[in-house]
């Protein structure tokens, strides 16, 4: 862990900004990490509960869904921040110099574009359940506003974080795709 936290320190080169989105970043990490537990957790209660009380359950199955669904969303910052997503770094690997950084602004410019759109029909939707009064059909009948905030929230901190790397790599506090020029 001691790795992670001073690799991505070391990318901050000490700018505000950048330390307070890693630092929201890291949160996000944790965030989706304890509530990937409560899943795990109420998952075992839900087994407990149905198999050696041979009672029903009401709440479990939703909740288990709507909290891995926000550790999703939620921890898309901090992967981004440890640079943890699946990626193919053929062609940065073979660029260098000018050539890799215009690679990495171009990916990291059409990546802000795409998550951007995504953050705004996810905020639309969650604005739709919360104005509307929506809750869900089951019998624990939730306010979807409350699932459905991890939409434009984790989209929203994913572009912050984002547009983080981006600065990093404009100012020169991050080498391109993090690759040394040999």
């Amino acid at each position: 862990m001691a790795t992670n936290s001073s690799a991505s320190a070391a990318r901050t080169g000490g700018n505000p900004f950048l330390r307070a989105v890693a630092g929201l970043s890291m949160l996000c990490g944790w965030t989706a990490a304890l509530m990937i537990l409560a899943s795990v957790l109420i998952t075992c209660q839900m087994i407990f509960i149905r198999f050696v009380l041979g009672q029903s359950t009401i709440w479990q199955t939703e909740a288990v869904i709507y909290l891995m669904i926000g550790a999703t969303l939620l921890g898309l910052p901090y992967v981004q921040m440890m640079r943890g997503h699946v990626n193919v770094d053929l062609m940065p690997l073979w660029a260098r110099g000018r050539v890799r950084k215009a690679l990495a602004l171009l990916v990291l410019i059409s990546t802000m574009a795409v998550i951007g759109i995504m953050f705004f029909y996810s905020y639309e939707m969650w604005h739709f359940a919360w104005a509307r009064g929506w809750k869900s059909e089951t019998i624990w009948g939730i306010h979807l506003w409350i699932p459905y905030l991890a939409l434009p929230l984790g989209f929203g901190l994913y572009l912050l974080q984002l547009i983080a790397d981006l600065a990093a790599v404009v100012l020169g506090i991050d080498k391109p795709f993090g690759l040394e020029d040999n």
